[in-house]
């Protein structure tokens, strides 16, 4: 792949496995665009609603029966003035899904979770990536990390792969452990190290 490329490398992974630390180097090694923060700064202004609302909310969608209890209970003698809905999850990865593809054409680009490997599915030159590992590596990895101890990071752990798993599904029809939607799937308890990691990357990357 040419330097020169507006390439677009979309980073998938589950939680402790190092796949948002991986992506950050090769940002860096590369010398290319991160893109996290500004996803929801655009997804955030496109919407009119604060950073953090679209922070909190992403890659989880709420059950179906808690959203419709949610959106309909009222009480019969007591008025509620009405209110300003907070965007939909359908709203939210339409808008991130807008910003990513804008990101990407403009510059050469790391994107990471989102969807991305769907998102642009069709952009001429992405490379999607998929980092995952064994439970327990993340779990004493994710402990370490946030302080926590190891029952804290397996219960978050074990959450946030049902949201994401929920989150794919909903809005992409995929599975995200299947290693058929990416271009190299990694290990990252197997390699050794996050640092080979990021070197094999580069090293895929080199060659395509």
């Amino acid at each position: 792949m040419k330097r020169t490329d507006k390439f677009a490398i979309t980073v998938s992974r589950q939680l402790g496995s190092g796949g948002s630390y991986i992506g950050q180097q090769l940002a860096k090694r590369l010398g290319v665009f991160y893109a996290d923060r500004a996803i929801i700064r655009g997804a955030a202004e496109k919407l009119s609603v604060k950073d953090h609302t679209v922070a909190e909310r992403e890659e989880s969608v709420p059950g179906f029966w808690s959203s419709f209890v949610n959106a309909t209970c009222v009480y019969p003698d007591l008025y509620v003035p009405p209110v300003m809905l907070a965007p939909t999850d359908y709203e939210l990865f339409m808008a991130e899904s807008e910003v990513i593809r804008r990101l990407a054409a403009e510059r050469a680009t790391v994107v990471i979770g989102r969807l991305a490997f769907q998102v642009l599915h069709d952009h001429p030159a992405r490379v999607s990536v998929y980092f995952h590992a064994p439970l327990d590596f993340r779990v004493e990895r994710y402990a370490k990390l946030y302080n926590t101890t190891p029952e804290e990071a397996h219960k978050a752990i074990v959450k946030c792969d049902k949201q994401r798993k929920h989150y794919c599904r909903t809005f992409a029809g995929v599975d995200p452990s299947d290693a058929r939607n990416y271009d190299l799937s990694i290990d990252t308890a197997r390699i050794g190290s996050l640092e080979k990691a990021v070197e094999l990357v580069l090293n895929y990357i080199q060659m395509r």
